[in-house]
């Protein structure tokens, strides 16, 4: 090879970058770029022999437990240094699941889920969470995000609700900021729908799952959408054409489908839709495994998921294990031309199309100057004002006159009570530490009973109890009670939730409490859940938490008083499941609380 060809000089044109880099690479090299695999199968040799073009965590796969953004920046680079050493050195993007902030590293800020987010209806807020969350990803040696999820969920029974910003298209449409936020503003001027990563403290973003994720029957994870092209596109769609107007690198397919069609085969939806008319230029990824959940699963036949998801439109294919067997198939079918080597070359300029424009080429390895940045005060700043913006005040006071909150600081004794109230890892939900989430002090952060103890006066007695006995609730003089219930973290299928019930006897915990002493329930959860009258009734506030993260403190923020409430309901809070699925502007629209519904603190 040349001294300093083409596509190794910076100030080359990028589609001349790569069309020089095309025109020198094999057949092995090129389908070895549309193949993503698990870390834990990375090794020297195969990325280096293989010319692996992406590798990932799936989701909790890390170096080892708490490991820190150091540690992440250590393995990144030295695979990346595989990659380098391979014939053409072409960089490797690895790939992560930070959806709420880099939450597979300890020590990262946890912001809401994206359920919170939307309650917000803070499209600027969602943008400078972007760029927190981008720079402490790239602090860990990380170059690819697969996020923002732009589903529009219109059955809180999904088990994925959380990882929606609302059931309403132009919410969702207006937090597509975060897109910004992660990549960066692309400069006046610059091609239109043209893929854009703006330096160093951005990441390669990823829209998902596209498209109609949050429309299945009855809520049902990986199910069916059945629903007129008109209404894919009006309802589901439309956030997708913000994100590519944005300049978003990569679009993730979903694993579910549209009218019985699964979208990793529709050459409809992702090649004539998504790339000719929506005039994507980014790259195509894959689900992790959705190739063997099509409709010829494993052995022999395995080679027809390949032909039929490579030839729909799918660029890059998340494996993440049997690299072999696929990279094997593909060869096969390209050598046999059941796919075109027009559609390799097409999936492959896409993926240099992005890694170019990442500038990974000039800047493969980690920046060490980043790990400072990791948890952050300004980021943890961040993250709190996204919390208190987020709560969504249901109730607030008995008495018509008189508004229960905010609350006394300075009150001689409270009891904080329930399962939620010092769990760390069931305030930050799944998608934290590990994919399905877990309890306990997963990561660092600020407990809600921390935030408490930390927030009042002096001279008040915070007395903590997870489920207080009758005697402790007879006998003790308490000026009040904050009980915090809710859900336990979940992600994907193991989500899905026909019941929608408060868990762990969340009702009888908030009924023996508030039957003796005035109370204020949070609601910790990544969906509306039933409120039972009689139980909702007995309560004096009730406030709607979502999934806030790691900074309990915001919490604490408004219900003492020292901010106002401005979340609205980014969902329909319905009466019964048997009203699901629900959605304002619906015939017989009758939910408990409709969706933008949020109380101030002077309200009741």
């Amino acid at each position: 090879m040349e001294k300093n060809p083409i596509y190794k000089n910076p100030n080359e044109p990028i589609e001349s970058r790569i069309t020089d880099l095309l025109s020198r690479m094999t057949l092995k090299e090129k389908i070895g770029q549309m193949t993503q695999i698990e870390r834990s199968v990375a090794t020297h040799s195969v990325i280096k022999d293989l010319s692996i073009g992406s590798i990932l965590s799936c989701g909790g796969s890390a170096p080892f437990e708490k490991a820190t953004s150091s540690d992440w920046a250590e393995m990144v680079d030295s695979f990346q240094k595989s990659a380098l050493e391979s014939r053409l050195g072409i960089p490797i993007l690895y790939g992560i699941d930070a959806v709420h902030g880099n939450n597979n590293v300890y020590g990262a800020t946890i912001f809401p889920h994206n359920v919170g987010l939307g309650a917000t209806r803070d499209d600027d807020l969602v943008r400078r969470i972007g760029e927190a969350t981008a720079v402490e990803v790239r602090a860990s040696g990380i170059h690819y995000d697969f996020a923002p999820c732009v589903a529009v969920c219109r059955d809180p029974r999904w088990g994925r609700c959380y990882e929606s910003f609302s059931e309403d298209t132009q919410t969702v449409c207006k937090m597509t900021s975060m897109v910004t936020g992660l990549q960066g503003q692309p400069p006046q001027g610059y091609p239109k729908n043209y893929p854009y990563v703006a330096g160093r403290t951005n990441v390669v973003g990823c829209a998902k799952h596209f498209v109609g994720d949050g429309g299945t029957e009855n809520g049902v994870n990986e199910g069916n959408t059945k629903s007129s092209y008109e209404d894919l596109e009006r309802i589901h769609m439309a956030p997708y054409v913000d994100c590519i107007s944005r300049g978003v690198c990569t679009v993730m397919a979903s694993y579910s489908s549209w009218n019985s069609t699964k979208l990793h085969e529709s050459h409809f939806l992702l090649t004539q839709i998504l790339k000719e008319k929506l005039g994507f230029k980014g790259f195509v990824i894959s689900d992790s495994e959705a190739l063997d959940r099509l409709s010829h699963p494993y052995g022999s036949s395995y080679r027809k998921c390949v032909l039929s998801a490579i030839n729909a439109g799918i660029d890059m294919v998340m494996v993440p294990v049997r690299y072999a067997l696929y990279l094997e198939d593909l060869a096969h079918l390209v050598e046999t031309g059941e796919i075109p080597m027009s559609r390799i070359d097409d999936a492959v300029e896409r993926i240099l199309r992005v890694k170019f424009v990442a500038g990974l080429f000039e800047y493969p390895l980690s920046d060490k100057s980043l790990l400072e940045s990791v948890g952050c005060k300004l980021h943890r700043r961040f993250a709190r004002e996204a919390v208190r913006k987020s709560l969504v005040l249901l109730k607030n006071g008995k008495d018509p006159k008189k508004p229960f909150l905010p609350l006394d600081k300075y009150a001689k004794r409270i009891l904080v009570a329930g399962t939620h109230a010092n769990d760390l890892g069931y305030q930050c939900g799944g998608w934290t530490a590990t994919w399905e989430g877990k309890s306990g002090r997963i990561t660092t952060g600020t407990t809600i009973l921390d935030a408490v103890k930390e927030t009042v006066g002096d001279k008040t007695e915070v007395i903590y109890h997870q489920n207080p006995s009758s005697e402790t609730l007879a006998n003790q003089d308490f000026s009040f009670a904050i009980v915090v219930v809710g859900e336990t973290p979940y992600v994907e299928t193991m989500g899905d939730n026909s019941e929608l019930t408060i868990p762990l006897n969340g009702n009888e915990l908030i009924t023996s409490v508030a039957s003796r002493m005035p109370t204020l329930v949070i609601l910790i959860s990544g969906r509306p859940l039933i409120l039972e009258p009689e139980v909702f009734g007995t309560t004096d506030a009730f406030v709607a938490a979502w999934l806030p993260g790691s900074e309990g403190g915001g919490i604490m923020d408004v219900i003492f008083g020292d901010y106002e409430f401005e979340g609205q309901l980014p969902m329909t809070w319905f009466k019964t499941v048997e009203q699901l699925p629900t959605s304002a502007g619906e015939n017989n629209y009758d939910p408990l609380f409709p969706i933008g519904f949020g109380l101030k603190s002077k309200q009741v």
